[in-house]
């Protein structure tokens, strides 16, 4: 695992807080092919906190397939919206996405090769291919490489 600084940045229209990890992102551009008025690459920032409805980005956020992407409502109230399902035994759920990523579902502790640990929460998108530059996570480098698996 890469012993960087972890990067986080929010973005926040006062109702709803979008936030993005950098290092977990895997490249899917769902996010901006879903909602290309909140989520422009090519803008800085990136990420429009006011391009759209709350609900309407909250609903984009939670199609992202690495985690990368997250969202806290500012109002506590609200939090309980934020809790994805657990399976029947609550432990979390992994997924073989062909030709792409493990993707794991839940709340998992994660240790390093140094034996630290880290909690990784909703989902995790887990390097199959060996090309990933952020291992242990996907970076989406399958997709440069051609993996079949």
């Amino acid at each position: 695992m890469s012993q960087e600084k972890s990067i986080v940045k929010e973005y926040s229209n006062g109702e709803v807080t979008i936030v993005w990890k950098p290092n977990r992102c895997m490249h899917s551009r769902l996010c901006f092919n879903g909602l290309p008025e909140v989520f422009d690459p090519k803008a800085r920032p990136w990420v429009n906190a006011t391009g759209a409805p709350s609900e309407r980005m909250v609903e984009q956020v939670k199609k992202c397939p690495s985690g990368a992407l997250a969202f806290y409502y500012n109002n506590e109230e609200q939090q309980a919206d934020d809790v994805l399902p657990k399976t029947a035994e609550g432990a979390p759920e992994a997924e073989v996405i062909p030709n792409g990523p493990l993707m794991v579902t839940g709340t998992l502790k994660l240790k390093d090769q140094n034996g630290n640990h880290t909690v990784q929460e909703k989902r995790t998108a887990f390097c199959r291919c060996g090309a990933s530059s952020n291992k242990p996570f996907c970076d989406g480098s399958h997709k440069k490489i051609g993996f079949e698996g």
